[in-house]
Parts: C-alpha cells; structure tokens; sequence
C-alpha cells in the first residue's frame, strides 16, 4: 500500500500521498514508467521549507509523474536504475545547504552531524553531491538529461573561489556534465523544462528561459565570439576563468559585474569562457506574483518526513511547525548567499494562504499550540518593495539598506503587523514566536512592531544578528553600525517591561574572521560584550561560500565594488583567536585569548577590572589544556599507559586501529625499530 498518515489530518482536503520512493511504490501507483527522478542529498521531507517537496508538488500539480531517490547509495548507480529509464530528465541537487558547508566546519574539520539526514548521522551524502549525483544518472541512463539546481549549484555555476580546496574552480556544468543548471527559486522553471521535453523538445529549447546557466560546445562557443564581436547579441561578456584563477583583480571584477546583473528587469545575458567553452547565463527570472506564491504554498503537503524513517530528522524537527509569509531578502549582506539565491524583491503570500496553511497545522493533533517561526529569510520584510516601479526596473544598488534605508522602500510594518494579529486570534493558536532573524533597522521604524514582537512573539529570547562593532567590517558587511544595536536593544527592552515580561533577553550573534576583521577588531568587539554584560552561548566563525561578495574579498583581498584592499584572516591560528576572544570569559579560552592579546600588544587586559582575562589562568583552563594535550597525543606518538582508575585494564593500552599504521608504532606486530 502507498505510505499514508495514520492520522485525522490525511484526507484528500489537506494532504495527498508522497511520491514514490521505491520501483514497489512506483508499481502500486500503476505507473509504468516515470517522468522525472528527482535525486537529493537531504532526507525526504513533505513540508514546503524543503525544495525536493515543493518541486515535486508543483510537478505533480502540472500532471507530471517525480519519483524521489533521496540520499541515495553513490558508490554505484543502482538506486538511480530503480525506477527505470526516466521520460524526461534527472533533476538533480546537493540539498538544502551546499555539501561542502553541510560537512565541514570553517577550519575544515568534519562536522558530527548533518541536520537534514535522519538521526542527525553524517556521511548520507558525498563531498560535492551535484557531481556525484550527475555522474551517476549518466552512468545509469546515458542520453537522459540531467537538471542540476539547488544551492549548491546555484552558487558554482561561474568559476567561482572554493574554500576547501583553496584555489578557483571552474563552472559546475562543465564538471558535473549537466546539461542545465537551474539558478536560484526554480518551481516555474522546472514546470517549463518538463513541458518542452514532454512535447518532444530538447535541453537546447530550454536555453531562452531566465534564470538558466548552460555551456556551449566548442563550436557554438566560437560562433558566439564572433557574433559578439559583430554586436549581433547583447551579452556581456565577463573575464574568463583562466583570467580570473591566476588575477586576483581580474577575479574581483568578474564578481562586481556577476552581483550587479541580480536585478531581473536589468540583468544582462552574462557569458564567461572557459577556454574554448562559453558558459552562458540568462538574466534571473522574475520574482513570483502573489497568486504564484500562493498556488506552491497551498499544495497538499504532509508536513511530515517520510514513514520509513525510524529516527527523527533535526531540520525537520527545527521547521515542522513554521510558516512561511515570504521570499528574497534586499538586505544584500555580503556574506549571505540569501539574496543571491532568492532574489533581492520580496515576494509575498496573501493573508489568506497563509491563514489556510495555520488552520491546517492546528488540527494536527500533533501540533502542541505553537507556531515555532512566522517569516522567511528575514522576519520583517512582509510586503516591503521599492515604491517606484520604474526605479526599481532600472536600480542597481546590491542594498536596500545600507548605506541606509533607501527613501523610496517601503517599510510600512502594518501588513505584517495585521498577518501576525491574525494568526495568533486563530482557534488551537497559543503562541507565534519569531525565530527569523529581524532586521534591527526596519524594526526601529516602526515602534508599534518592536511592541508587539516584545509581547507576543518572543519567547524569553530574541536573536539578532548585529554581526561585529568595527565600522570598517560592519561597512564590509553592508550592515549598520553597532549604534543601530544599541537603539533596539534598549527598544526591545523598554516594550519587554511595558507588556510585563522584563526577563526577556536579546541574544546577539557576531561573526569572527570576517574580511577587515584582525584581532584588534575582535578584542574591541570582546570589550563591547563585557561592558553590556553579553555572553554568547554560540559563535559563528565566516566561511567563504561561493558566489558572495564577502568570499571574493577574503581569496583576492580586494572589495569587488570599491576595488579597495581589505585586511584578511587566513590562518587558522588567527581564526581561532578571533573566535575565542569572542568567548573570553570561558575558561578553556584563556590561553588562546591571552596569545591574541599578547600578539596584538594589548597585555592592559590581562589582569585588573578592566582586564578581559585574569593574570594567571585559572584552574579550569590549566585542566582544559592538560585534556587537550593528552587527547592529541593518546596513543599516537607515545606510550600511552591505561588507569585502572577509570575502569581501564591495568598496563599499556590498545593501539588503536586508526593509528596502526603510520609507521612505528608499539603495539604493532611487525614493528621494527629503524
């Protein structure tokens, strides 16, 4: 039988079955072959927060039959021959996160859980899964086309910086062999691909859409240099990669004229060679009308993961019960891949859909009463556009706020204010809390929103985001100065206290190692966190993602807008004293703190009231120390005797099996001396 809810809420008015994930439930559906496969490297989760259950619901909308293979065995290409030789393509993406970021921490160590898998388990999806992934539909069904989007090649479809491996890439289409990479929100292109394959189309008859990257042979890229030359097209052509892998400035270039084209009414056709290979870009596809943004959110989702998951799944667990008001975010924070992926121009749901979708969370009887987030990619740009049309048509500003607010956005918090008034009268609706991160500015415009953001949607706790003090990095940034924070915290804390609840906290997150950030910025944000009283539990060290502006400055050392050079944090060393100055009151810290203060002639602050640390380290970080040291060094380069103390077996211990072979070790059968 097809998997169904065992609860109330599945009938055909809320919620329709999954898609098949499996060649049984494939056969019990009666279908003899599908249309399209959908390969993921994230659990499968029926709840419009994750891109493979919109995608499918929309295709099966458009009368499409999408089988899922969600993280699927990649040391073969069995689970992609499962379901048969799809009809019309491989879609294909790395999940809700690019693989890299979803592995590995900012000092490149591998992370101990992955979110989006079930149990939170690692090592469900390879390095890399748009790669993999592709290659393995081409190993099974050469011929089908394969469709990359999502994230994480999204933000690889140019030659682009790579953190990990520390040197330039090139264009994803041409290591992947996709035939197209679907950029940023792709619900109505993906529907338009399908639909030219179906009426006996190829992937060539998809090239005129917006928002595709595609490559070129090396025949029709070279007709295309001469037509460009001749000025018979209007592309605009960007430094090759081989330019921007060994020139820096060239590098900074291509990226300012990559984020000046993000505007889809302006966008040019953007076209980067590689080598012989012409990498194409069509301008960004339009922001989705209101009617479209309700049409996706009112599909009939389980909100629920898959019935063959036996452990729960931490992202799931995370956004079960959010809602989401909107999409894109002009912000234009540089190291955000938010704008870059959904856009700068906010796109709305109605007041209505979203009331349609509470309605249907609340006669869950799973649901406990509360809405655990109301926003989107910032919580309090509801219904915010620019109030000139043709403005907008023509403007190339990468922020709507910053340097400041511009005077022609709207910024009226009313339409948001009436939403959340709304949901929160509605019938099972106990608490709506905010979980979005608010964007401070636009908050302090509207006092009667800080009102009742402090009154009804905060939970004892609110996050934001002031992100660092320094005015340089904060300018890097494009986020407002450190004063802006100052103003609503004191806000927030004033309306806290009028509505009775003067115990609610504001919880700042701050990045560390951020372009222009050296130590000396980091010790003055640590100051300005003592002198508040602010203790983050939670720190957020700058990964370079590929595609920001903020990656740019930290692999060429330049500002791709004003071509100024920045200050860099490169080793790791410096890295982690950024990050632990911004946790100096830990003790296990002390040491690292003190290097960073004796490094940067600031021993004022060890020792004395005014100090970040004490003069001599206390107990707790002498013991930290001592279990860092011997955890590196346990049976690896030393004899390592067991304590019968802790339960261990009197005399040396095991050699471990990660360790038996690297040369010489005791332990070892064959060890010989040399």
């Amino acid at each position: 039988m097809l998997p169904r809810l065992s609860l109330p809420l599945w009938t055909e008015r809320y919620a329709s079955p999954f898609a098949p994930v499996t060649a049984e439930e494939v056969a019990e559906r009666g279908w003899s072959e599908v249309d399209i496969v959908f390969v993921t490297g994230d659990a499968y989760i029926d709840h419009p927060s994750f891109a493979m259950a919109i995608l499918h619901r929309v295709l099966e909308q458009a009368g499409f039959r999408v089988a899922i293979l969600s993280q699927p065995d990649w040391k073969n290409c069995d689970a992609w021959r499962q379901f048969g030789r799809p009809r019309l393509f491989f879609a294909v993406s790395a999940g809700n996160m690019d693989s890299l970021i979803n592995h590995y921490t900012a000092n490149k160590k591998v992370r101990n859980d992955d979110a989006y898998s079930p149990g939170g388990r690692i090592g469900l999806r390879p390095d890399r899964a748009t790669l993999v992934y592709s290659q393995r539909c081409r190993e099974a069904f050469p011929g089908v086309p394969v469709i990359a989007g999502g994230v994480e090649a999204s933000l690889r479809r140019l030659a682009h910086y790579d953190y990990w491996s520390d040197t330039v890439k090139r264009s994803i289409l041409l290591d992947s062999k996709a035939d197209l990479v679907v950029y940023g929100m792709g619900e109505a292109n993906i529907i338009e691909i399908a639909r030219k394959l179906k009426a006996g189309g190829t992937v060539k008859d998809c090239r005129n859409l917006r928002g595709i990257a595609y490559a070129l042979g090396a025949k029709e890229s070279d007709q295309l240099k001469e037509e460009t030359a001749r000025g018979a097209n209007e592309f605009q052509t960007i430094p090759t990669f081989e330019e921007v892998k060994t020139n820096k400035e060239l590098f900074a270039e291509a990226t300012r004229i990559i984020h000046l084209n993000t505007n889809p009414f302006n966008a040019a056709t953007l076209v980067q060679y590689h080598d012989r290979q012409a990498i194409v870009q069509t301008p960004p596809a339009f922001p989705l009308s209101k009617q479209e943004m309700d049409d996706i959110y009112d599909l009939p989702y389980t909100r629920r993961a898959h019935p063959s998951y036996t452990e729960p799944i931490p992202a799931h667990q995370m956004i079960k019960d959010s809602i989401t008001l909107m999409r894109g975010c002009f912000g234009g924070c540089t190291f955000c891949s938010i704008t870059a992926h959904q856009g700068r121009i906010i796109q709305n749901r109605s007041e209505e859909s979203v009331l349609r979708e509470v309605r249907k969370v609340a006669i869950d009887p799973e649901f406990k009463g509360n809405i655990s987030d109301i926003g989107g990619a910032t919580a309090n740009m509801y219904a915010m556009r620019c109030t000139r049309p043709k403005v907008e048509a023509k403007c190339k500003r990468l922020s709507c706020v910053h340097p400041g607010v511009c005077k022609l956005l709207g910024t009226d918090h009313g339409p948001l204010l009436q939403l959340m008034r709304k949901v929160r009268a509605e019938p099972g609706i106990r608490k709506v809390s905010v979980a979005s991160g608010v964007r401070m500015d636009l908050a302090q415009l509207s006092p009667e929103y800080v009102s009742d953001l402090a009154t009804h949607h905060t939970g004892g706790r609110l996050k934001v985001a002031p992100e660092h003090t320094s005015p340089t990095v904060l300018a890097l940034m494009k986020k407002p100065s450190i004063d802006n924070f100052g103003i609503f915290a004191e806000a927030f804390r004033t309306a806290s206290a009028e509505a009775g609840k003067p115990k609610q906290q504001i919880i700042p997150y701050f990045i560390a190692s951020h372009p222009g950030s050296d130590l000396n910025e980091m010790i003055d944000l640590a100051l300005y966190l003592k002198r508040n009283g602010y203790k983050p539990d939670q720190v957020q060290d700058f990964i370079p993602a590929p595609f920001d502006i903020a990656t740019c400055m930290y692999y060429t050392g330049i500002d791709p807008i004003t071509k100024k050079t920045v200050n860099i944090a490169k080793g790791l060393n410096n890295r982690k004293m950024q990050r632990a100055l911004m946790q100096f009151f830990k003790p296990e810290n002390y040491f690292d703190v003190r290097q960073a203060l004796i490094e940067a002639k600031r021993q004022d602050l060890i020792g004395g009231c005014e100090g970040l640390i004490p003069a001599e380290p206390p107990k707790e970080a002498i013991e930290a120390r001592r279990k860092k040291a011997n955890a590196a060094l346990r049976n690896d380069h030393s004899h390592s005797i067991a304590n019968p103390a802790t339960g261990e077996t009197p005399g040396e211990r095991t050699v471990p099996p990660q360790v038996q072979n690297r040369g010489y070790r005791p332990g070892r059968k064959s060890a010989k001396r040399r």
